[in-house]
């Protein structure tokens, strides 16, 4: 089903949301491809910002995360559902977020937690000012695509003609009034480190997953740990430390090892490269991974190296011999 596309798997999608917090919320269309979902069941309040896309297309029974997590902790939420990349720069939702702010809507709640990735991170961010004293956590977040701040970005070229210099504009400024903020991004995706360091402050906790790329927020849903991560903060609960101990996780994660792998053999790094793959190979049984293997410590003890553990009878004496025809 894609929304925008039918018309009659829309309405009976958003019937569905509808129903899903009868008794606790609605659902009230903003204009313009925006929708609010909202359900109120505690005094913590998770505002989520998603996709509609993406949530017909990866999420498990098509339900937005904030509505799944409510269904098992009982929080309240506020899910902004978006039907195309505008990237929430729309005054439809200003409008609507003003209008929340008027009414003391966040006032009536004892903790609110704003969560988004990528274009939604960005949003998480920009919104959580509606907020005064809200957590924020927001993966591969932009700050801005105003070309005079973030010209180098060409990624969202396209996007530059939307106006980032209004209200709720740029990220950085919007989340000063948070209690605090978590930005999760991949340092070795050069624009997203670069868009991270600019939301640089003092209650600003950087968390850097190395290796998760573009894929961060997936892979973290993949890893179990995405759904701990917003329930600690939720309940208040959530530092540094205990976000690195739930990344533990990314240790049984196949593909944090092949992006790792990948990384080491652009770098020409052999050792560390088969050292590596004998691990993979031990954790997931994928036969690559022990060919991978099998070829870099042939060639290492060619070279006269060997690895740890590795025995020196009649492979290594095999493979040196092959070195000196």
């Amino acid at each position: 089903m894609q929304v925008g596309n039918d018309g009659t798997a829309a309405g009976e999608w958003y019937s569905s949301l509808a129903r899903s917090v009868d008794g606790t919320g609605g659902i009230e269309s903003l204009g313009n491809g925006y929708s609010a979902l909202t359900s109120r069941q505690s005094h913590t309040l998770l505002v989520t910002f998603e996709s509609v896309d993406k949530i017909l297309a990866h999420r498990p029974e098509q339900t937005p995360l904030a509505a799944a997590l409510a269904d098992e902790s009982g929080m309240s939420f506020l899910t902004l559902l978006s039907e195309r990349r505008a990237w929430y720069r729309d005054p439809v939702v200003y409008a609507y977020f003003d209008r929340l702010i008027d009414e003391g809507y966040f006032d009536t709640f004892d903790r609110v937690v704003f969560y988004g990735a990528g274009m939604c991170g960005y949003a998480a961010a920009a919104y959580s000012v509606a907020a005064p004293g809200a957590t924020v956590i927001a993966v591969n977040p932009v700050a801005t695509l105003d070309p005079s701040v973030t010209g180098w970005d060409r990624r969202y070229f396209r996007y530059r003609r939307l106006n980032f210099t209004t209200r709720y504009g740029y990220g950085p400024e919007m989340i000063e009034a948070a209690a605090q903020a978590f930005v999760l991004f991949d340092p070795y995706r050069r624009p997203d480190a670069m868009h991270a360091a600019l939301y640089t402050n003092r209650h600003v906790h950087m968390l850097r997953c190395r290796h998760l790329g573009k894929t961060l927020e997936t892979d973290l849903a993949a890893m179990g740990i995405l759904d701990e991560v917003l329930d600690a903060a939720c309940e208040g609960q959530l530092t540094p430390q205990i976000f690195h101990r739930l990344y533990r996780a990314r240790r049984g994660h196949a593909p944090y090892y092949d992006r790792l792998r990948a990384q080491l053999e652009a770098e020409d790094r052999p050792y560390l490269t088969a050292l590596l793959s004998r691990v993979a190979a031990a954790k997931f049984g994928q036969p690559a991974d022990r060919e991978r293997f099998d070829e870099l410590e042939e060639l290492l003890l060619r070279q006269g190296r060997s690895l740890p553990g590795t025995p020196a009878g009649a492979k290594a004496r095999d493979a040196r011999g092959q070195g000196r025809s």
